[in-house]
């Protein structure tokens, strides 16, 4: 497995991944590790699409993805992938796609699980009441993501 660290508006960005897909992800806070001065070649898609998304030039990825996890992780992580760019979904909303009522609370919990940050949409899915509960994250950056893809723009008068 290859590593990169890269700087994003939102903290230092790690991607893990080789020959066979992304596997993680992840930020964290300025400080906590080096920006790389190489990007491995196996990452150098992910690395650039990456920052086409955080310029605003990229709605969806196109990478292979290698996360690891259980079958129903695997199967919560695919569904946060049908969640289109800019829009929401509530964990109710998602737990009824994948059949279970009953199971909003594994289905969350696989959310918070999702090493795949932003590739696989974990920010996309809020409370039932509109509210921005339950990402890995931290809500800033959930809050950031969302406003990123819904840019609210100033109406003309004229």
């Amino acid at each position: 497995m290859e590593t990169v660290f890269i700087n994003s508006p939102l903290g230092i960005t790690k991607i893990v991944g080789d020959e066979d897909g992304i596997a993680v992800i992840s930020v964290s806070d300025v400080g906590t590790n080096e920006v790389s001065s190489i990007v491995p070649e196996v990452l150098k898609e992910a690395v650039l699409q990456l920052e086409e998304y955080f310029e605003g030039k990229r709605t969806d990825f196109d990478l292979k993805l290698n996360p690891k996890g259980t079958e129903f992780q695997q199967k919560v992580w695919k569904s946060l992938l049908e969640i289109p760019y800019g829009k929401t979904v509530s964990y109710m909303d998602q737990t009824k796609k994948l059949g279970d009522i009953k199971a909003i609370r594994a289905v969350a919990s696989a959310n918070g699980k999702n090493p795949l940050w932003i590739v696989v949409p974990c920010h996309r899915v809020i409370g039932t009441n509109g509210s921005l509960t339950g990402y890995a994250g931290g809500l800033s950056r959930k809050k950031w993501l969302i406003e990123h893809e819904n840019p609210t723009t100033q109406q003309s008068l004229f």
